[in-house]
């Protein structure tokens, strides 16, 4: 059996098959037809679950997907596979889902009454339909002043219904203009929420703006659309998203910065664009304030803002906690407090172990490393049970769930997560303590040092308060940071701090 499609394009829908009871996924296959009734649609993601008619079968169709503003009466062309879901039963689960426009006076009418375009309620849907059948849309595309000669139709309504229809083409325009230009379903919906009306302008003009703004695009993506759009391969442009990726991934690496002459190197490599253009691309991203260069052991590097920020903080925080005079525990007895904490823990620390006691008591900073066996345990039970003697409040954390619970174990007292300690906040991805709003505490142990990236190390840091003392524990042997950066490697190297 034959069906046209909204696009002119017939196809079988006999070759169509239902999933199998036993396999809950088939291969993909294509659907369409019309949409009966909307069960659900989430404005903020484009999810949907629809009920849809496809011709020749007898029997609706649950149908989800993500899509742009739909309604009933609408057609669609959906790619994607049939799944038996354990709950709700057989769907068609659409990997593209694109909507049109109804062409059928059954379906207008269906369309218009559910409320898609301003203005238009069942009952006026029923008179527009009933005067114009199958030419209402176009009608509504062409002649829409036509509609004047339905009842209940004045010129203010008529505007109103005018502006609506309009909005509702151009949103349709801009998904077309995506589809055809390879873009999937689930971001095509996102650049249109981020970008609105102005979508089709801002792709050409630079389609790798999408790599910066839209969440789930990378560069190649990216790429991909510029050349279907006939962007120069060699231009500028391609050469200053290039140069972003490049950093981008070698951030993923845990590097917060390149060398300017293996930047260059990898950009020629990844894009084969000239290197006088690849200078250029990085003397304009110097401009617009998109790179940093510094120097990097004797050589200039180029950074991206956020890390040479977080790294510019790191040492601004150090040298602050440093350099105020303030002190926990000024004016105790070292001598006396060794051989009190050794009796009271019922130990005997080594020679090592009581220097990087003294240090914690007599320092604002300090870095305690080495390899397992050490007994970096024993020296930070006994730095704390020496500020909690002198009634000092003490704050034990590590980067994560398990490095804290280990933590907590090992010393019998509490330990958070940094992201718990910072009070992170889902609603805008930041920490509510800050400078403005700084943690409470005299002794702040972090544990697991080398797995802090430069940016949750910088937040931490702002949020210390100047008076307090800071013992930063790792094996720089051990669990890398997810991250960008190596904090403890680089505090260890730079000998801005002691270290034990």
């Amino acid at each position: 059996m034959g069906v046209r499609s909204p696009t002119g394009a017939t196809t079988r829908t006999d070759t169509l098959r239902w999933p199998d009871r036993a396999s809950p996924v088939t291969d993909q296959q294509s659907l369409q037809g019309d949409i009966r009734r909307v069960s659900y649609y989430n404005e903020e993601t484009g999810f949907c679950v629809l009920q849809v008619h496809v011709a020749g079968w007898r029997d609706p169709v649950t149908l989800v997907g993500r899509t742009t503003a739909v309604q009933a009466g609408e057609q669609f062309q959906a790619k994607g596979r049939w799944i038996v879901d354990a709950r709700y039963g057989r769907q068609f689960r659409a990997d593209e889902l694109q909507t049109f426009a109804p062409t059928t006076a059954e379906g207008m009418q269906r369309y218009l009454a559910s409320g898609a375009i301003r203005g238009i309620g069942p009952k006026l849907a029923e008179r527009m339909v009933a005067l114009y059948g199958d030419k209402l849309l176009d009608i509504l595309n062409q002649h829409p002043d036509l509609l004047l000669h339905v009842r209940g139709i004045g010129p203010k309504k008529l505007a109103d219904i005018k502006e609506a229809w309009e909005q509702t083409r151009h949103v349709r325009r801009i998904m077309l203009f995506l589809y055809e230009h390879g873009v999937s379903t689930a971001r095509a919906f996102r650049i249109y929420r981020r970008y609105g009306d102005q979508a089709i302008e801002k792709i050409r003009e630079n389609p790798y703006r999408l790599a910066d703004d839209i969440w789930g695009i990378g560069f190649k993506t990216a790429d991909q659309l510029a050349q279907r759009l006939g962007i120069d391969p060699h231009s500028t442009q391609r050469a200053e998203a290039a140069t972003l990726h490049v950093l981008q991934q070698a951030a993923h690496n845990g590097h917060c910065a390149l060398p300017r002459p293996i930047l260059i190197q990898q950009v020629e490599q990844l894009t084969e664009i000239p290197e006088s253009v690849i200078e250029t691309a990085l003397e304009g991203l110097l401009e617009q304030q998109r790179l940093i260069q510094d120097r990097l052991d004797d050589e200039v590097a180029l950074w991206l803002p956020r890390l040479h920020r977080a790294e510019w903080t790191i040492a601004h925080e150090i040298h602050r906690l440093q350099h105020t005079p303030q002190h926990p525990l000024t004016g105790i007895r070292v001598e006396r407090a060794l051989p009190w904490v050794q009796e009271r823990l019922g130990i005997a620390l080594a020679a090592q172990q009581i220097e990087a006691v003294r240090q914690a008591v007599t320092q604002k900073v300090l870095v305690v490393t080495g390899g397992p066996g050490v007994g970096k345990t024993t020296i930070v039970r006994s730095i704390v049970e020496i500020f909690s003697a002198k009634g000092k409040s003490c704050v034990l954390a590590a980067p994560t769930g398990r490095a804290a619970k280990r933590l907590e174990e090992t010393t019998g007292r509490p330990a958070k997560t940094i992201h718990r300690l910072l009070e992170f906040s889902p609603q805008d991805g930041g920490f509510r303590r800050g400078p403005d709003h700084p943690l409470q505490g005299d002794l702040f142990v972090l544990d697991e040092t080398s797995m802090l990236d430069v940016s949750l190390a910088a937040s931490f840091l702002r949020a210390v308060p100047a008076h307090a003392c800071l013992v930063l524990v790792g094996d720089v042997d051990q669990l890398p940071s997810v991250g960008p950066g190596s904090v403890l490697a680089d505090l260890i190297g730079s000998q801005a701090v002691p270290v034990v």
